[in-house]
């Protein structure tokens, strides 16, 4: 976040096991911890999705969003290879690749939390201003959870 020139707040907190402990850990809400999932759209093919806390990724939505008839979620192993990041710990940031990013609509205008890439840290700052760095793809990719 640093090198994309991003105002950015960093945010420790003791080991959590759940979405709502995440939330009260960094001090926000439910929403506003966002998920960055690693989707699989072919061999070594590979994007961000990023949705609010409280909702789920929208299969169809996404795969019409990207023409496609099918996407997968890698394993924990292929996930690292393709990010450099454990899962929990995912962020588009400073990924080993530059794969496409696309996130939910509803996420536009907040302060989020995103993963910084360590285990128990997160980085809070505007979504807006995170996903114009990250030339990422706006549009309705989610469900409630």
């Amino acid at each position: 976040m640093k090198a994309a020139g991003l105002d950015f707040r960093v945010i420790e907190h003791a080991p959590v096991r759940s979405l709502e402990e995440a939330a009260a850990a960094r001090g926000v809400a439910i929403p506003d911890v966002v998920k960055t999932i690693v989707v699989r759209r072919g061999d070594d093919d590979f994007l961000f999705v990023l949705v609010p806390g409280d909702r789920v990724i929208s299969w169809p939505k996404l795969r019409a969003l990207l023409g496609v008839s099918r996407l997968s979620m890698p394993d924990a192993t292929t996930a690292l290879e393709a990010t450099g990041y454990e899962r929990g710990t995912i962020t588009p940031f400073g990924s080993r690749h530059e794969w496409p990013v696309i996130a939910d609509e509803r996420l536009a205008g907040r302060e989020v939390t995103l993963g910084s890439g360590a285990h128990n840290v997160a980085m809070a700052v505007s979504a807006t201003a995170a996903f114009e760095a990250l030339k990422a793809t706006m549009a309705d990719i989610s469900d409630p959870g």
